[in-house]
């Protein structure tokens, strides 16, 4: 086995979350934003050092990214053994990110839930900034809605990728939860998380900005994706939530925020428009 890891910037780093679902296999890529070091890297596992570089080329080129690799070639037990190194629980309220290798073992506080993350599956850690902004206000927005309308409640998680947050929002009690990517590999690794997740029963389809929000109005739609995608589809956005609902857009690089502000304002009489900032990440935050 052959382990590659590249460095790379925050703005690559964003690039590839969208640019790994589409190469060849997803699975093989892991990407990871250590808080500690403050610094973002992509990591791989492959048979040859051949296909490594190989999958490499193919991901940087996709993403429009550059780095430098480093190869090393592992044992099988020791590529598994440096995952474990970089997935650790993390919980933001009542919900854990917990490796499924600690499944059965990890002593979760009453009345909290869990999301099982495989790093074999593309599902990342969840512990990036982005994700922290989306599931800080997804908790937010349960706290204002109460436990008696929760289970009630319509969510859609537009541009799911691998379903993180789709999944958290059932973990946290979310009655109707659907979710929607333009990627069919994103999608299937998505399903494969639910399944993981013991919620198959939660919906994902192949869709876009355009065509996803197939059960409007919602109670809280997230999107969490680049911003100059949500501003390219402001328009189609803005009028999928419901009155009393919260639109919670993230994937956004701080110094990007006010612009997403900007496009989104004007469209409704929103609320209450807040942003969020969590190192070089932010969300908007729009409350209908």
């Amino acid at each position: 086995m052959h382990e590659i890891t590249v460095f790379v910037s925050q703005a690559e780093f964003a690039a590839l979350e969208d640019g790994v679902f589409e190469v060849e296999d997803p699975t093989r890529w892991n990407l990871f934003e250590d808080f500690e070091a403050k610094g973002y890297r992509v990591q791989g596992i492959f048979e040859t050092e051949n296909e490594a570089e190989l999958a490499w080329a193919e991901l940087a080129a996709i993403a429009g990214v550059t780095g430098e690799p480093t190869l090393r070639q592992v044992q099988d037990s020791d590529w598994k053994d440096s995952y474990k190194e970089h997935f650790k629980p993390w919980s933001i309220g009542p919900l854990h990110w917990v490796p499924v290798w600690l499944k059965g073992e990890y002593a979760l506080p009453a009345g909290h839930e869990a999301v099982w993350l495989d790093p074999g599956m593309a599902f990342g850690t969840g512990n990036h900034g982005s994700t922290r902004l989306c599931v800080e206000r997804l908790i937010e927005a349960r706290e204002r809605c109460g436990a008696d309308r929760i289970g009630r409640m319509k969510v859609v998680d537009a541009g799911c990728g691998s379903g993180i947050l789709a999944i958290s929002a059932k973990r946290l009690g979310f009655g109707e939860v659907t979710g929607f990517d333009n990627d069919p590999d994103a999608v299937r690794i998505a399903v494969e998380n639910a399944e993981l997740n013991e919620t198959p029963e939660l919906p994902f389809a192949v869709a876009d900005l355009q065509s996803g929000f197939r059960a409007q109005p919602y109670d809280v739609v997230l999107a969490n994706i680049l911003a100059v995608v949500l501003i390219e589809h402001c328009a189609a956005i803005a009028p999928v939530v419901g009155e009393g609902g919260t639109l919670i857009l993230s994937g956004i690089l701080t110094q990007e925020a006010e612009l997403v502000k900007a496009a989104f304002a004007p469209l409704r009489d929103w609320k209450d428009i807040q942003i969020h900032a969590l190192g070089e990440w932010s969300s908007v935050t729009l409350l209908a």
